[in-house]
């Protein structure tokens, strides 16, 4: 079981049902939430920044991204997460959820070598199932 997951959807019908199935299927300890690439980004710099000696701050093992969001899409999110500003959290393996399966999409998504998946929504049981076996869980 991962320790945390985050979600990063402007949906947030998507991120309730990610969050039910992921609870309900064992996948991870704690599942968090972000609206768009932006507000993922501060997440990761309040961790980066905050230097709390009473509470451990953990960083997510996984992210759920979607790639169409306003404010700060999901390549806009990746062209900043792998930039050297956030490179200690670069270890979170990332998986694309988007509503289209674009072949320009799936051939983008391989200049980034933290993406190790792209599915189709909604996430589903039988997908984590099969992502526990991908990552080894």
């Amino acid at each position: 079981m991962l320790e945390q997951i985050l979600c990063i959807d402007d949906d947030p019908i998507t991120l309730m049902l990610c969050k039910k199935v992921i609870s309900k299927s064992e996948f991870s300890n704690e599942i968090i939430t972000a609206q768009n690439g932006e507000e993922a980004l501060l997440h990761f710099n309040t961790l980066k920044y905050t230097n709390n000696k009473n509470k451990v701050n953990k960083k997510p093992e996984l992210i759920f991204l979607d790639l169409n969001m306003p404010v700060m899409g999901g390549w806009e999110f990746l062209d900043h997460f792998t930039s050297g500003d956030y490179a200690e959290f670069n270890t979170a393996n990332v998986i694309v959820l988007s509503s289209t399966i674009d072949p320009e999409d799936l051939a983008k998504a391989k200049k980034y070598p933290i993406i190790i998946d792209f599915l189709s929504k909604p996430i589903t049981q039988p997908m984590l199932e099969y992502l526990k076996k991908k990552i080894d869980i």
